[in-house]
């Protein structure tokens, strides 16, 4: 199966998720520029982003390795981040699980928050859509967002070579990290979680090797999940009152 067997679906994905590359292209040219300053070259900072692709699970590594965190810690703490991909790709079996595993495993690892919102948002309202359409229009999503993520985040160290240490852009990561979660809190769940996250943060933040990220995001996801829980179930029981 091609990665784009039908051109007209592929552009669609492209001009759909157009609008994202004002938020990509800053990101990642901000992610070359503090990986850098933090000590890693530019093949370093490049593959980086072409192995992990996940800007949260970037500054959240970056900012451990800094810390001399053992390797299994840096990795954990990625995992935790990127936790949200499992349910992504659970999202995404009733639309293309019919692909070939090969196919299946080169669309998760282009995976990010924005081709999947865009992708299954678009699914969802067409589901006349074939499976060859709907993988066209994925990679055509991928293509406008992951392709700029490549290329500005070289920009983005190269010129974090040249800027003065006195310059250094690490103010500018909470500030990226507020602009890419604030705009997910649309639920109950998720404002819960996001409460219980900061807390937990705070509360475990003595930790070692900022290992209470860890624990503040898993008592988060515990949280948000018994949150929806309740909300169900108080659902149903109205439901069946009626």
């Amino acid at each position: 199966m091609k990665l784009v067997s039908n051109p007209r679906a592929y552009w669609q994905g492209l001009r759909d998720c157009a609008p994202f590359v004002v938020i990509v292209v800053p990101f990642s040219a901000m992610f070359g520029m503090v990986a850098t300053d933090a000590g890693l070259n530019i093949l370093q900072v490049v593959a980086m982003s072409a192995i992990v692709i996940a800007g949260s699970a970037q500054f959240t590594a970056l900012s451990l390795l800094q810390d001399e965190a053992p390797v299994f810690v840096v990795l954990l703490a990625s995992l935790a981040v990127n936790m949200r991909m499992a349910m992504y790709s659970a999202a995404l079996v009733p639309h293309i699980g019919a692909a070939s595993m090969r196919m299946r495993m080169l669309m998760a690892y282009v995976m990010v928050d924005q081709t999947f919102a865009v992708s299954v948002r678009t699914f969802d309202a067409a589901p006349q859509m074939s499976l060859n359409e709907k993988i066209s229009y994925y990679f055509g999503c991928v293509t406008i967002v992951c392709v700029p993520w490549y290329v500005c985040t070289y920009l983005g160290a190269v010129l974090g070579q040249l800027i003065p240490t006195s310059l250094s852009p690490d103010f500018a990561v909470p500030v990226c990290f507020i602009a890419i979660f604030a705009p997910m809190l649309r639920s109950l769940p998720h404002i819960v979680a996001a409460g219980v996250s900061i807390v937990a943060a705070v509360v475990f933040s003595g930790v070692p090797w900022n290992f209470g990220l860890i624990i503040a995001a898993t008592l988060a996801m515990m949280a948000g999940a018994q949150v929806e829980f309740w909300q169900r179930r108080r659902a149903a029981r109205a439901e069946g009152a009626r």
